[in-house]
């Protein structure tokens, strides 16, 4: 079964009724199964940014409590590999959370990015590989 990697945008656009890209991110995360993996530096700008607009940003933690999103990174153990991401990608530059989900799409070779980021478009896993992306271009 293909895994579901969750980037910080639609899990904003999620929690956002205002934000343009809210009818598509609800319609995807009603339509795919759980859990959906991230880490915890996506789960950190996504509570700031729905906090910023005003949202609830508990409620993310509570779909983490309630298992539909499950942390499924060890930012330690991991540590070489998104310092070799981040250099190599430095000119763009790659923040730490699209670091953690290429590594994350490293691990998990069956898998996909549900992501806004059109960074992931310029990304490779493994040096080379596409990653496979749930996007709405």
């Amino acid at each position: 079964m293909t895994e579901t990697l969750l980037d910080s945008g639609p899990l904003v656009a999620f929690y956002s009724t205002r934000d343009r890209h809210h009818n598509w991110a609800f319609a995807n995360f009603s339509a795919l199964p759980p859990p959906l993996l991230t880490c915890e530096a996506v789960l950190s700008e996504a509570c700031f940014l729905v906090g910023r607009d005003g949202g609830a940003p508990a409620a993310i933690l509570k779909a983490v409590r309630h298992g539909i999103i499950q942390v499924a990174f060890d930012l330690e153990t991991e540590a070489a590999a998104l310092e070799s991401l981040m250099e190599r990608y430095s000119d763009a530059p790659m923040s730490l959370a699209d670091a953690c989900l290429v590594r994350l799409s490293e691990l998990h070779r069956d898998c996909r990015v549900f992501t806004l980021n059109s960074h992931f478009f310029r990304y490779r896993r493994n040096a080379r590989q596409l990653i496979p992306l749930l996007a709405p271009w």
